[in-house]
């Protein structure tokens, strides 16, 4: 063992082999999410003990099927692969297959080992080996591949430790190549590469020049050679070709002596699951019922957790006000700082519920199928299958949905998915429809089974697919971009979910979401109480222009206060700006409250329940919830809540459509490396949901 106490492991594999589960039990809670450098895909770091002594740092790469790279993810995991300067290069490398895929895995492994870097061979599931009726011979496959294997089931954590043992001994691995590839596809070719490129091997050279975005760590001279084989496109692509054919018939040859099923062993209901679960009319009927289950969920099971979670900041900001000596600070905590997170956290629940039900469909593999099931339809408006994992992934949040458009080849394709992503319902637009959803929709059940708040929730989700795909079809009648690409999907086999993945993976994206979130609410709460706090002349004599213009009306003691602050709050820096801006959105039914509300949302859609809990909070001495002072809040025109059904929908509908999302701008830039593209976005939806808004409100008023 070197004298060197860390050890960098790069984890590889195809999709759906198992391999983040591999990760979660390597590495445990000692994880941490970054960027590649330059880079905004994620890339997701862990320790694990190995040893007394030895301590790995394990990193989990982009799944890829090959590194023969045709898009970003795969360019990636071929850029860490050969970079041997760079600080995280790999002293060995861990290619994860599954254990009924393994001829399709091992294109990747075979890839890899022709690197000479120590690999090592995770077989995974191994658990499932008797129930497919499949046998390996280890010890053969060994000797043939002259590699290290360990057979492991991540999900169960069997083979974890021989695992840690077999990466201790990573220095004795073999790294001589499995076979000379480039003898086979152009002898005089490969030559003429090695003699240019000396810095490399050939297979790395050969890589290199499959690249298609050029990489940061070579010399420039190089970079030059390499473009001037890049130049032979055609010849490339011909070889990468014949390279995929040798490979898949050493495999062949491999697997025929090591790997063998019997199906007359194999107990296996994936087959006639398949049949129902993506039947072209089941298949649909079984995947809307989940959704409604789903959305169902999202506010049944979150109401209790809901309630206690607002009772609890508003009494903790009562409390505070109690506790708290009187002053600036004092205001700022309880009418700016509680409000304004308790505005974030009460939706805590609902956004982990949701989370919760999208990691148990990927931890079950029906995903997968959803995909399948979606491409039928995606087809029909102009974009790949591949856009449905974007669009799916959008639910959650829409700056990695959009990241994960680079497993799109296709330019106009991937172009069209990223520009309709945003209409897709994000896990930000939740605390919004969800706090409108309540105040405007009665909590009532149709056929004593369906939550009609649930249904709502559910049509506004579909709302945003529908529109996603309505613009994708506009798109791609009127974008002059060329580009076709094919579609291929993984239909990975049924388990069931880890306990311990769904637990991972929904601590993580909830814990993401409420930090980031958190962050820019705390900040835009801060500016707003200063706002709303301060003011000109009429905000300082306040207390005496309402007593004198309210003399003769006989108020009471608590009336005149209520008058009081209601009319410092419009005379506040904040109420002036929001009537400046009340006139563009009183025709949509909101005041100047909304209006603020709506602006400052800008910055990231949940900042708008922060902002109205920070501004009904300044001022008041109502000890009610946000909830309850909003659905208190009426009309001085009308005389009707300000919270009405058309105003309500109105609302809705305007969220529904709008690019409310600096973030999701500064992705789309960096994506399509224009502003072009973010300001269409911006401006396009923008103009789509203030029409849409204005009609809803007129129709329903």
């Amino acid at each position: 063992m070197k004298s060197k106490k860390t050890v960098n492991i790069a984890l590889v594999g195809n999709p759906n082999t198992g391999k983040t589960s591999l990760f979660n039990q390597l590495t445990g809670l000692t994880q941490k999410v970054g960027n590649y450098p330059g880079i905004t895909v994620d890339k997701k770091q862990g320790t694990c003990k190995l040893g007394a002594k030895v301590t790995a740092i394990i990193t989990d790469l982009p799944g890829t099927y090959s590194i023969n790279p045709t898009s970003l993810d795969e360019s990636i995991v071929l850029e860490t692969l050969l970079d041997s300067d760079h600080e995280n290069y790999p002293d060995i490398v861990v290619v994860v297959a599954e254990v009924e895929n393994i001829k399709r895995n091992l294109l990747l492994f075979t890839q890899v080992k022709d690197l000479k870097i120590p690999t090592l061979l995770v077989v995974n599931m191994a658990d499932q080996m008797d129930r497919k009726g499949i046998s390996i011979d280890i010890e053969a496959l060994k000797t043939i591949l002259n590699t290290e294997i360990v057979l492991v089931s991540a999900r169960k954590r069997e083979g974890i430790e021989a695992l840690k043992e077999a990466l201790l001994r990573y220095e004795t691995f073999d790294t001589i190549p499995l076979q000379s590839i480039s003898d086979k596809i152009d002898k005089a070719y490969f030559e003429k590469i090695k003699s240019r490129l000396k810095g490399f091997s050939t297979y790395k050279s050969w890589l290199l020049i499959t690249q298609k975005n050029p990489v940061s760590f070579i010399s420039e001279a190089s970079r030059t050679i390499i473009e001037s084989f890049k130049k032979e496109q055609q010849q490339v692509k011909k070889y990468q070709h014949k390279e995929t054919i040798y490979r898949y018939q050493y495999i062949n040859e491999i697997l025929k002596k090591t790997y063998f099923i019997d199906r007359s062993k194999a107990k296996d209901l994936r087959s006639n699951l398949d049949r129902i679960l993506t039947h072209k009319v089941f298949g649909y009927v079984i995947f809307t019922a989940i959704l409604l289950v789903m959305f169902q969920s999202v506010f049944n099971w979150a109401s209790v957790p809901m309630d206690y979670i607002d009772l609890s900041f508003s009494n903790l900001s009562e409390w505070a006000k109690n506790m708290l000596p009187q002053g600036v600070l004092s205001n700022l905590i309880t009418e700016g700082i509680i409000p304004g997170i308790g505005g974030i956290v009460i939706f805590i629940p609902q956004i982990a519920i949701l989370f919760l039900f999208v990691s148990i469909l990927e931890e079950t593999g029906y995903m997968s199928r959803v995909v399948f099931l979606m491409d039928k339809i995606m087809r029909r408006y102009g974009m790949s299958g591949k856009s449905v994992i974007p669009l799916i992934s959008g639910t959650a949040c829409a700056i990695p949905a959009i990241m994960a458009t680079r497993n799109i080849v296709g330019w106009k394709d991937r172009l069209i998915t990223i520009l309709v992503t945003p209409f897709t319902t994000c896990s930000a637009r939740l605390p919004v429809y969800a706090i409108i959803i309540a105040l405007i929709i009665p909590d009532n059940r149709i056929l004593g089974l369906f939550s009609l708040q649930g249904l709502v929730l559910m049509a506004l989700y579909i709302l945003g697919f529908a529109s996603a795909l309505i613009s994708a079809f506009l798109l791609n009648k009127f974008l002059k971009v060329d580009g076709k690409t094919f579609f291929i999907v993984e239909m990975p086999n049924y388990k069931l979910p880890s306990l311990k993945n769904i637990a991972f993976d929904v601590f993580e994206k909830t814990k993401a979401f409420v930090l980031g979130a958190g962050k820019i609410i705390l900040a835009i709460s801060i500016v707003l109480w200063f706002l709303a706090s301060n003011g000109g002349e009429d905000f300082k004599n306040a207390s005496q222009i309402v007593v004198d213009k309210s003399a003769s009306q006989n108020l009471t003691p608590q009336e005149l206060e209520g008058e009081i602050a209601a009319f410092k709050l419009e005379k506040s820096y904040i109420g002036r700006m929001g009537k400046i801006i009340e006139p563009v959105i009183v025709p949509l039914g909101y005041d100047w409250k909304i209006g603020v509300a709506l602006i400052s949302s800008f910055a990231a859609r949940e900042v708008f329940v922060g902002a109205l809990s920070t501004i009904y909070s300044v001022g008041s001495d109502d000890e009610g919830t946000i909830k309850q002072r909003m659905a208190a809040e009426i009309n001085p025109i009308t005389k009707e809540k300000r919270f009405n059904f058309p105003a309500g929908m109105s609302l809705l509908v305007f969220y529904a459509f709008a690019m409310q999302c600096m973030g999701t701008l500064a992705i789309v830039k960096r994506e399509t490396k224009s502003w072009k593209w973010p300001i269409l976005q911006l401006f396009g939806m923008g103009a789509l949901a203030y029409l849409t808004a204005f009609i809803t409100f007129i129709i329903l008023k």
